[in-house]
């Protein structure tokens, strides 16, 4: 059974979280405190995390940059707090989704089904399950993203499952661009409960990945349309 972990101090919001999981047939896990979160992360094993930001200690911006390291699963932040600037730092920190408080739970199931079914599209792959040009490789069964110039050592760093994603289509369709469409329907299946800084936040991370494997300014954004890979090997 899929197993969610549920990080929110909040008792009868847990407590309802876990009801509307076991409803649609998921298994939700709660941890032991709110301490070495990524440590628990790493002994639990979940398939998705729901965290809140305003837990006690150090708050979840912290405890999902920490996470992040500790596991690629989903990530869905759950909060009150609805700026912009809030979910952008969530996004920053290695949050694949973020839900405002109060929330519908179609909503969020919605959100949990499409995140696992976008991780479960890639998990287990074999080595083939991967797209290369010109030195530049991203691997979806290692979640790896590499680059190995003519003149240039080969460079490594692990990326998302959206990050893996996106990078497959945009190396796919070389030297094209890629619609904003196309991401979306690859990443989130539509639009629907997708803003404008998930998508923004994401490409920026994109652009780092690149710049540590030793691409700078290698992900041209192509006004009102969408983004394109420039790679000078």
């Amino acid at each position: 059974m899929t197993r969610i972990l549920i990080i929110e101090d909040d008792r009868q919001l847990c407590e309802a979280l876990a009801s509307t999981i076991r409803q649609y047939g998921y298994d939700p896990l709660f941890t032991d405190g709110f301490d070495s979160l990524d440590k628990q992360v790493e002994t639990l094993k979940p398939d998705l995390i729901l965290l809140d930001i305003g837990i006690p200690s150090f708050d979840g911006f912290y405890w999902c940059l920490k996470i992040r390291k500790a596991t690629l699963c989903p990530i869905i932040i759950i909060s009150a707090r609805d700026a912009s600037s809030d979910q952008v730092l969530a996004l920053e920190n290695g949050a694949d989704d973020y839900v405002c408080k109060p929330f519908e739970k179609e909503v969020l199931i919605a959100k949990i089904r499409s995140h696992l079914r976008r991780c479960g599209d890639y998990s287990g792959e074999t080595s083939g399950s991967f797209s290369e040009k010109n030195g530049l490789k991203v691997d979806l069964s290692r979640m790896e993203l590499s680059f190995k110039g003519e003149t240039s050592p080969m460079a490594k760093t692990t990326v998302s499952h959206k990050e893996a994603i996106i990078i497959k289509a945009l190396i796919d369709i070389y030297p094209g661009a890629v619609p904003r469409e196309m991401i979306l329907a690859k990443v989130w299946d539509s639009k629907n409960f997708v803003d404008e800084n998930t998508l923004n936040v994401n490409i920026a991370r994109i652009r780092k990945k690149l710049e540590e494997v030793g691409l700078s300014d290698a992900l041209e954004t192509v006004r009102g349309y969408g983004y394109r890979l420039i790679i000078h090997s």
